[in-house]
């Protein structure tokens, strides 16, 4: 009967060592999103974020996003042009700004990604330096992740500005 006993005994141990394995990797995913700001200059987006984690289900995230016009001319000053969502390269997020870093979970990050995946479908000429630059893609992105932002904003041109705003309307951030 021992032998029974302890055969149980450490089934039921391995079956929670599962369960605890497998609870630690849930509570320990999680997303980093930085958002970053670019002085002007001739490279664009000026303000876009970094994803980089990891989720529940062990698939790692490393991407970034920003949003621009394709053709970056004097025809941005004139009104809409053709615009899409870019991924900075590695040089341009190394030069630019950080300012804040927040850690989302799966879900956030999910519907992070939607607001990605509808401004890369947005119909063309989806740029305006006034209606919808980079600014006001990464106003929506902190919107989604509950965080205060001032729609009344006089920094929807000025990425730097914008992001200092966002902080002092969200004192948490850092």
């Amino acid at each position: 009967m021992k032998s029974g006993f302890a055969y149980l005994s450490r089934i039921a141990g391995l079956v929670a060592l599962l369960f605890v394995a497998s609870f630690s990797v849930t509570a320990r995913a999680e997303v980093n999103i930085t958002f970053y700001s670019h002085d002007f200059g001739k490279n664009f987006p000026h303000a876009f974020f970094v994803a980089k984690g990891e989720l529940s289900d062990g698939k790692k995230v490393d991407t970034a996003f920003g949003f621009t016009a394709i053709n970056v001319s004097p025809g941005i000053l004139f009104g809409s042009v053709d615009g899409h969502v870019k991924a900075p390269s590695a040089s341009y997020i190394a030069s630019s700004n950080p300012h804040f870093t927040v850690k989302v979970d799966d879900g956030k990050y999910r519907k992070l990604m939607a607001v990605v995946q509808k401004w890369q479908t947005i119909p063309q000429k989806s740029y305006s330096l006034n209606k919808r630059n980079c600014v006001h893609f990464i106003n929506e992105v902190i919107k989604t992740l509950d965080l205060k932002t001032n729609l009344k904003t006089a920094n929807w041109k000025k990425p730097r500005s914008f992001m200092e705003e966002v902080m002092k309307l969200n004192p948490f951030l850092k």
